[in-house]
Order: C-alpha cells, then sequence, then structure tokens
C-alpha cells in the first residue's frame, strides 16, 4: 500500500502531499464556491476518505483543455477564454477522486466517482485560496502538474472541513 498521502484542507484552501508522514509538498487550491457537501447536484467538495481513481492527461502539455476527461486539442489562452467565457476550464491534468466512505461519499446520492470531483488544473488568472470551484478541487496548472508526478492511482485523498 502506497505510503502517499493528498490531504486538502477546505478551510485553509490547502492541499498538503505527505509521504511517510513527512510533507514533501504543499499547493494553494480553490475548493467549492458552495462549501463542504457530498450530495449530487450540491456543487459542493465532499469530505472524508477517498482515493485516486483515475489519472487523465500524462504527456499532454501545460494547459491541454479537458472536456469529459478528454483532450479537446486545444491549449488554453487568453483568446480561447475570450471565445468561450462560461466554460468551466478543465486544464493539464485530471485527478479524478472515488470515495472510499459507503453513505458518505461513496454510493446513492453522495458518491464522489460519479460526480466527477476531480483535482484538476484550470486558468492561472482563476483566483487560489478562495472557493470558487463547481465541487472540484482546482490548482494552478503547474501546480497540478507537479502534483501528478508525485502521486499514483491508488493513493489516499482527505478532504476535511
Amino acid at each position: 500500500m502506497s505510503q502517499r498521502l493528498i490531504s486538502i484542507s477546505i478551510p485553509k484552501q490547502r492541499l498538503t502531499l505527505l509521504e511517510q508522514e513527512a510533507v514533501v509538498a504543499s499547493y494553494t487550491v480553490s475548493t467549492a464556491r458552495n462549501g463542504p457537501g457530498e450530495r449530487r447536484g450540491s456543487g459542493c467538495t465532499p469530505r472524508g476518505w477517498h482515493r485516486i481513481r483515475i489519472r487523465v492527461g500524462a504527456g499532454q502539455p501545460l494547459n491541454t483543455v479537458f472536456v469529459g476527461r478528454r483532450p479537446t486539442g486545444e491549449i488554453y489562452d487568453v483568446e480561447l477564454a475570450a471565445r468561450h467565457p462560461q466554460r468551466d476550464w478543465i486544464l493539464t491534468r485530471i485527478l479524478w477522486l472515488t470515495g472510499l466512505e459507503p453513505g458518505r461519499n461513496r454510493g446513492g446520492e453522495c458518491d464522489t466517482l460519479r460526480r466527477f470531483v476531480y483535482i484538476h488544473g484550470c486558468p492561472d488568472t482563476a483566483p487560489m485560496g478562495v472557493p470558487l470551484s463547481h465541487g472540484c478541487i482546482r490548482m494552478r496548472n503547474r501546480d497540478v502538474w507537479d502534483l501528478f508526478e508525485r502521486v499514483a492511482a491508488g493513493d489516499r485523498v482527505f478532504i476535511a472541513d
């Protein structure tokens, strides 16, 4: 079993990567504008124990645009953003989470995987340290790139409020 753990603090808007209980990296993030919560359709960031189910985007360039977890062939820039002002940008890398706690974040109306909750990149102009996402954990592109290179599918994630 992996000795890596991603710890996410909703109040601190901080993601910390630990290896064998030692902090190896820490990043400012943006969690849900609607706060913590597990219900489908809530737009909230789910709490509790999760794991990385799937890593998406290996080998793609920085600022790759994803829709439905697939690269669109676009690279995010200000011109693209101006043409699509309403998009919820998912960029660079995706770490798709699955809940580990039945009835809390796994199964039924609270299933993190079925809610498509990710750790992912977003436009570098988007504020960090402020809850603004639709439920996911947003990161700066270079930060999610760095994190992606350090973690594996199966690594555990704890999201605390």
